[in-house]
């Protein structure tokens, strides 16, 4: 028997738990900087809105920072637990995560300017670079979408995920690609699509549990 006729090892408990791990770091820097950090920032209309949110806008800049190593990582993870499934295909998927990552890398340049430019008195010029930013995070989703689908194969292929989380992913993946078209095409229409953001994350908050508590892919 040839050694390509094994069939592929269980992945180690530990190591599934380790994807969840970086899996919940993500979670938690991404909703934190956007949501928690960001939106109250970029949705005011105070002239001083970005000044006097300083402070927010850097500890955002590290969360996102801190989302982009893990997601670095969880895409190394994840090709190693799923490459015996479809080592091309979990390759593409681990690719299209890093490009992800890399673009959202890049496009926190802008983020870091920003109150920079507010503290000189350019606010204007620092709510243009926050507006460069989130275009490059949207950008990145549309790598992550790609991503999400191929995820979806990969995971179908081992059975050990519950259907709805799967197709949760799926959807997930629809969203994003979705989201990034819009924001390059017509991004007067991305505040009316934003809700639809609420499904990939109750999706992948899902896949984070399973893999942390079942530990089984």
């Amino acid at each position: 028997m040839t050694l390509s006729s094994h069939p592929p090892a269980t992945p180690g408990t530990a190591q599934v738990r380790l994807a969840g791990l970086y899996y919940l770091v993500i979670i938690l820097m991404g909703v934190g900087g956007a949501v928690i950090l960001r939106e109250p920032v970029l949705s005011s209309d105070a002239p001083d809105a970005i000044v006097a949110g300083t402070a927010a806008l850097r500890l955002s800049l590290l969360s996102d920072a801190v989302m982009v190593l893990a997601d670095v990582a969880l895409a190394l993870a994840f090709f190693d637990l799923l490459r015996g499934r479809g080592e091309q295909l979990a390759r593409a998927a681990m690719v299209f995560r890093l490009m992800q990552a890399a673009t959202i890398a890049a496009s926190l340049i802008f983020l870091a300017a920003a109150p920079n430019l507010a503290g000189a008195g350019q606010a204007e010029l620092a709510r243009q670079f926050l507006t460069l930013h989130a275009t490059g995070y949207d950008i990145g989703l549309l790598f992550f979408g790609v991503n999400t689908l191929l995820m979806t194969v990969l995971l179908r292929r081992g059975g050990a995920v519950p259907g709805v989380l799967v197709w949760g992913l799926a959807a997930s993946g629809m969203v994003y690609l979705t989201g990034s078209v819009l924001r390059m095409v017509a991004p007067d229409l991305q505040s009316l699509f934003a809700p639809a953001y609420g499904v990939p994350l109750l999706a992948e908050t899902g896949l984070c549990l399973w893999l942390l508590i079942r530990a089984r892919v």
